[in-house]
């Protein structure tokens, strides 16, 4: 609770104070607070996003050892939110695991760019009607916080792509022309 003698720098409601409440609860306060905007990698796994329409970049722990930090997925999913609406789902955690373990197989140290993460119905809509050959599907897996668009800094997209195929996990859609990735935890297929 706010005193009148501690003024707090960040307003109640900015990124600040949500992402240090979520770090908190996933018991990394005093990490955030030695090193802004870095938090180390605890045991279990750890994943970098850089939002390319917000800016926004997130550093999180999202699985301990024995299971997924729901402080930390609460982060994840307030920065995979749907950028033009601002409406806030569910990411699977499956999905997570599915980047993680292309990280692993790339031993990149970049974050992943986001391109598109939760698209809200309204959105969804409205890409399907700004182009018949966007891609954008009427039932897409983005709706339920299962898909993902994105690039990943010194991969090639082509190899993000056939890496992700690899692993037969969900859908995975390469876009060359766009330079992302699309991966889902929806039925093991490719386009």
């Amino acid at each position: 609770m706010r005193t009148a003698a501690h003024s707090d720098p960040h307003p109640p409601g900015t990124r600040r104070v949500f992402l240090r409440s979520a770090l908190s609860f996933c018991g990394l306060v005093g990490v955030a607070a030695v090193a802004p905007g870095l938090v180390r990698a605890a045991p279990g796994r750890t994943l970098s996003f850089l939002h390319t329409h917000t800016g926004e970049s997130l550093t999180i722990p999202y699985r301990g050892a024995a299971c997924y930090e729901a402080g930390c997925l609460e982060a994840v999913n307030h920065l995979l939110r749907d950028f033009r609406t601002g409406d806030v789902h569910r990411i699977d955690p499956g999905l997570l695991d599915i980047l993680c373990a292309l990280k692993e197989q790339t031993g990149s140290d970049e974050p992943f760019q986001v391109i598109s993460g939760y698209r809200s119905p309204r959105t969804n809509t409205r890409l399907r009607a700004g182009s018949a050959t966007s891609g954008v599907a009427e039932r897409s897996l983005h709706l339920e916080g299962q898909a993902i668009d994105v690039r990943l800094g010194g991969v090639r997209t082509l190899r993000l792509a056939e890496l992700a195929r690899g692993l037969r996990s969900g859908g995975v859609g390469y876009y060359k022309s766009s330079d992302f990735v699309h991966v889902d935890t929806g039925r093991v297929r490719h386009w």
